[in-house]
């Protein structure tokens, strides 16, 4: 991977697919006189509430302030980020257009994921088309049916380990293990590598001075991963992408193998974490879970209206000036996605009693040429889905250890997920054998 930690590795921006060039940031910005901070304590602690206090202020389109400081544009209206997502004439996802590296210190947290790599994140026109096509036809090597049973029994397996002892930490015991093991039978990971794989992915989102040399481990491990496949494929996501893809360079396959592993596992671990804690502090969710009006699949899904376990995204960079919302973006402005946002726009929803069943125009999967490519949505739902299945059949009492205002949340600017989630429960004894 790119050496994310010198600014001066960032290719220069001439090279863009289009050849618009360097862009000269505007001479200060006014409108980021009153921007409000997309990072610290109360965002954490309530960003519904940080939407809502942005949207009144500045409208569908918000100035704001990034780690360290450092504006950007939030995109609040389901509308607007509809528009962007579409336009791919106006706002590009190179982010060597950005106008704002020259304010961006060495070490910033969101360097792994906002810089610019070989990554399919970062392709434009008909590149990323047929990279987006290859990945896709990755996926469709896992049988669905065959997940859902492998599922089964990591949770299972892993329930086990803490069913008798009446008390569990189900983030550590259990939202993130399960999706790890399965990303492990996915991509033909070799079990002993699974955890630290995790680990790494999972703190590259992480808004902390650890981020950057989290994703380059991460990157080691998949690098081995990718030599290991060529020399001997298997029935293995890793494997079919690999052969399918004979023109993309190594750096170009291990960065496109992480955004999938990005995908698979850190955010369907969070929508799993979060779709438990709902469940162990809203009576609606408890009782849906527990077999009442509505499946699990139909509270995952107003899960991923309400409360999405991808919050934000690094959205796109203006290849022109425009305007958007009622604000004047310039060129190499960067826009961030707010997804959670967007999903409660009040002018989508302007009944917030209504309800969210058989409605799937949710953003929390993007759309457009950079949504989550084809099966890769249905895969994360058969993951999380049969891990609630499970862990509601086998631990049907489970009750919060703590007062709901007491969890803490990941720190993290694209995740939004407890950090730890302490319950108690009858304790139920294994037999052996």
């Amino acid at each position: 991977m790119t050496n994310l930690q010198d600014p001066q590795d960032i290719p220069d921006p001439q090279d863009t697919p289009d050849g618009t060039g360097s862009v000269v940031p505007p001479p200060g910005c006014p409108a980021h006189g009153g921007a409000s901070l997309l990072y610290g304590p109360r965002f954490l602690r309530d960003p519904t509430e940080s939407y809502q206090r942005m949207r009144r202020d500045h409208g569908q389109v918000a100035p704001v302030l990034l780690e360290a400081d450092i504006p950007a544009w939030l995109v609040l209206g389901y509308r607007e980020t509809r528009q962007i997502l579409g336009d791919t004439q106006t706002y590009g996802r190179d982010p060597r257009r950005w106008n704002r590296w020259d304010e961006v210190p060495p070490d910033w947290s969101l360097m792994p994921w906002v810089a610019y790599s070989p990554m399919i994140h970062y392709t434009e026109g008909d590149e990323h088309r047929r990279r987006s096509a290859a990945v896709s036809d990755a996926l469709s090597i896992v049988d669905p049916f065959e997940l859902r049973a492998h599922c089964e029994r990591f949770a299972d397996g892993l329930i086990d380990k803490f069913a008798g002892s009446g008390k569990a930490d189900l983030v550590f015991d259990y939202v993130y293990s399960v999706p790890a093991l399965a990303m492990g039978t996915m991509f033909g990971l070799p079990e002993d590598q699974v955890e630290d794989l995790a680990q790494a992915l999972t703190a590259s989102l992480d808004a902390n001075e650890d981020a950057i040399a989290a994703q380059q481990r991460a990157a080691e491990i998949v690098a081995r991963l990718v030599a290991a496949k060529r020399d001997a494929p298997g029935l293995d996501i890793t494997s079919r992408f690999v052969q399918n893809s004979p023109d993309l360079t190594e750096e170009q396959l291990v960065g496109d193998i992480m955004v999938m592993m990005v995908a698979g596992l850190p955010a369907t671990s969070y929508w799993i974490g979060t779709t438990i804690r709902l469940m162990l502090t809203d009576t609606r969710f408890a009782v849906t879970l527990a077999g009442g009006r509505r499946s699990i699949g139909e509270a995952m899904t107003e899960v991923l209206w309400a409360d999405s376990p991808v919050p934000n995204v690094i959205g796109r960079f203006a290849i022109r000036d425009t305007v958007l919302g009622g604000q004047r973006i310039r060129a190499g402005d960067l826009l961030v996605l707010s997804l959670a946002a967007a999903n409660m726009d009040p002018l989508l929803w302007p009944d917030t009693t209504a309800g969210f069943a058989g409605n799937n125009a949710y953003l929390s999967f993007t759309g457009g040429d950079y949504g989550c490519p084809a099966g890769a949505p249905e895969l994360a739902k058969n993951i999380a889905e049969m891990a609630i299945e499970v862990l509601v059949d086998r631990v049907p009492d489970l009750t919060l250890a703590v007062e709901p205002e007491e969890l803490e949340w990941v720190d993290s600017l694209w995740c939004r997920a407890p950090s730890s989630l302490p319950v108690t429960f009858t304790p139920t004894h294994i037999n052996a054998g």
